[in-house]
């Protein structure tokens, strides 16, 4: 079978696809996980509407709290409720947090490994016109070296409702990344979500692409298209970046011989580096990586930028015949 697993979005590969920011998720996701537990509590940086907190602010206004343009206070307090028992989700852009406060989460969150909920919108260069400096690139790199953090970066913003919810059930610290602008909605509400397990969308034998976040759209794509050429691809979303899923990875590539990695984020530290460790250590196959080559982001429209740095359906079909060449 070399079609998209039917629980996902049947409208997959139509131009009018439904698009919606994932931080859209996010705010829907927080408000069901506050109604299931009260111990859920939220924190935000000055970007309570940016962050889709508001509905949780209004819905929860003793749950919630207004540390202003702080970032750093923003993970410390939260580290304090969370060590009151609390389940703190601390909102911001992420290229301040955790860009500008990672030593905090390391000491005062994961050293004391406590619960709280560190999200990342406007995350990658898609952000567009805010520029460099607010287009996280490295946060994937910088969260997944830390012990005890679990790092998630959801395909589309029903994910991200799902991850939003899970998250509020687990007793560890989270890093999140979410987009500004709207993408393509991938998942339906029956698509099987779990963090920490990667799942195969689209049946292939010849190549596996890995993918996560708004690129898993850019690989169903690629290999739709490639499916006329008779090149049979495996596309992975693996919206949990830390734990990787070794052995759905090891598996594609013992069955595949060849994989693509795809992120909108550096090449260096992210998705690519993960899946490089894993089979360099167990199953070494031919590899390519498509993400940011080692640059800063720039002021743009998101695609524009998208289709600049390279993060296209068609880098994803040149990788995979590159990678097929050397087999």
């Amino acid at each position: 079978m070399i079609n998209p697993k039917a629980y996902l979005n049947p409208k997959l590969f139509d131009q009018d696809i439904d698009q919606v920011a994932s931080r859209n998720g996010f705010g829907e996701g927080l408000v069901l996980a506050a109604e299931n537990n009260e111990q859920v509590v939220g924190l935000c940086a000055d970007l309570t509407e940016s962050t889709k907190m508001t509905a949780f602010a209004q819905q929860f206004p003793h749950r919630f709290i207004q540390v202003g343009v702080a970032e750093q206070s923003l993970v410390t307090v939260a580290a304090g409720m969370a060590l009151a028992g609390k389940i703190p989700f601390a909102g911001a852009f992420a290229t301040f947090s955790p860009g500008r406060n990672w030593e905090q989460i390391r000491t005062t969150i994961c050293y004391n490994d406590v619960p709280v909920k560190v999200i990342g919108s406007h995350a990658g260069i898609s952000v567009g016109s805010d520029g460099a400096t607010h287009q996280a690139l490295e946060d994937i790199a910088i969260m997944r070296a830390l012990p005890n953090m679990i790092v998630i970066s959801p395909v589309d913003a029903v994910e991200v409702k799902k991850a939003t919810i899970a998250m509020a059930k687990l007793s560890k610290p989270c890093y999140m990344r979410l987009s500004r602008d709207k993408i393509p909605v991938v998942t339906t509400e029956k698509t099987p979500f779990e963090i920490g397990r990667a799942e195969v969308f689209y049946e292939g034998a010849d190549v596996a692409v890995i993918a996560t976040g708004l690129m898993v759209h850019r690989a169903l794509q690629a290999a739709e298209q490639l499916k006329s050429h008779n090149i049979s691809v495996r596309v992975i979303n693996c919206h949990t970046i830390k734990p990787l899923d070794k052995e759905v990875v090891i598996k594609a590539a013992k069955e595949c011989r060849a994989i693509v990695t795809a992120e909108e984020h550096q090449i260096t530290g992210g998705l690519g580096g993960a899946v490089a460790e894993v089979l360099s250590q167990n199953f070494p196959v031919p590899l390519k990586i498509i993400g940011v080559k080692d640059k800063f982001g720039e002021s743009g429209e998101g695609n524009q930028l998208l289709d600049k740095f390279g993060l296209t359906k068609d880098a994803i079909i040149k990788a995979i015949k590159d990678v097929t060449a050397l087999l």
